[in-house]
């Protein structure tokens, strides 16, 4: 389907949608992991922030994330419509018009932008912007429909939040906003294709070359347990770096320990096994991994700050 066969899909007029709806389109669980991981990155900053600059910036990585979403959804609405986990968005549905998704997600992508680089700095600003463009347009419109490679090389839209939100707070990028963008970078693909996996037959029914399909399962759990060990060692650099205190490092440790034994039990399970109970508990730890992990890295940024404020 062309760009302009998806602008005119609506020339019917426009469609009675609710604010829920429109809700939906932002893709809020995605948003809410960007957001949290932006307000790591910013924390993490040696600044101390202006608390109105600290809202306005995480209010605009938010619309910013909910505005890639839109464009996403608008995009990928004929095959969203095959597969049984999107089926039921605002667009497949019918609730939302594809040209009213694209609207709003326009609006809401040149309002972020501006918002941020106006009111708090342009790297942040810019950082966004290529934020937005490379998930719509790089990986959206470009790699998810060409390559297996689509989340390895996609997966670094998603990891951008921490290094926009350590330039909201300091006007740069470090080496340290670097790591975390890593941490990110290196978990998106055992994660995607853990659900890739079990969700192998909806993917080709969709035309979308996942690992999967491409190599074939056995391949691909290699390829997980490999990206596995990368993240572990990856998620404790900051504490031998000396970025993070006892804290990261032990929570790095156990969660990265663990991220590796549920990639080798994907390893080990059986190929024939209907119930991809492997795939599906490696899936779930992989959210609880990362969440889990940036939690220690602001526990740790936080205590940093707390024990610097009472001079100890």
């Amino acid at each position: 389907m062309t760009l302009l066969d998806k602008t005119v899909l609506d020339d019917a007029g426009l469609s009675e949608a609710t604010a829920g709806d429109y809700l939906e389109l932002l893709k809020p669980r995605v948003m809410s992991l960007v957001v949290f991981t932006a307000f790591v990155g910013m924390v993490a900053a040696p600044v101390t922030l202006n608390p109105f600059i600290a809202v306005v910036a995480i209010l605009s990585i938010a619309i910013g994330a909910g505005a890639s979403g839109a464009l996403n959804m608008w995009y990928d609405a004929d095959i969203d419509a095959l597969m049984s986990r999107t089926k039921a968005r605002p667009i497949p549905k019918g609730r939302i018009a594809p040209r009213e998704a694209l609207v709003f997600g326009l609006v809401l992508s040149a309002l972020s932008v501006l918002t941020l680089g106006v009111l708090v700095n342009w790297l942040s600003a810019g950082l966004l912007a290529f934020t937005i463009f490379f998930y719509a347009v790089v990986y959206t419109m470009w790699l998810k429909r060409w390559t297996p490679q689509n989340i390895v090389i996609g997966g670094a839209a998603g990891s951008f939040p921490p290094v926009i939100g350590w330039a909201a707070a300091t006007g740069t990028v470090s080496l340290e906003s670097v790591i975390l963008f890593l941490i990110i970078f290196l978990w998106t693909p055992p994660h995607f294709w853990a659900l890739a996996l079990y969700k192998s037959g909806e993917y080709a029914r969709a035309g979308i070359p996942m690992m999967p399909n491409v190599v074939g399962p056995a391949s691909t759990r290699r390829q997980i347990f490999t990206y596995a060990l990368i993240v572990a060692l990856v998620g404790v650099v900051p504490f031998v770096l000396g970025y993070t205190g006892e804290i990261y490092g032990a929570a790095a440790t156990i969660l990265g320990t663990g991220f590796v034994i549920y990639a080798a039990s994907v390893l080990a399970a059986p190929l024939d096994d209907p119930t991809m109970k492997a795939e599906k508990a490696l899936f779930g730890f992989s959210i609880l991994y990362l969440f889990g992990i940036f939690a220690a890295y602001l526990a740790d940024a936080l205590a940093g700050r707390i024990l610097a404020a009472g001079g100890v």
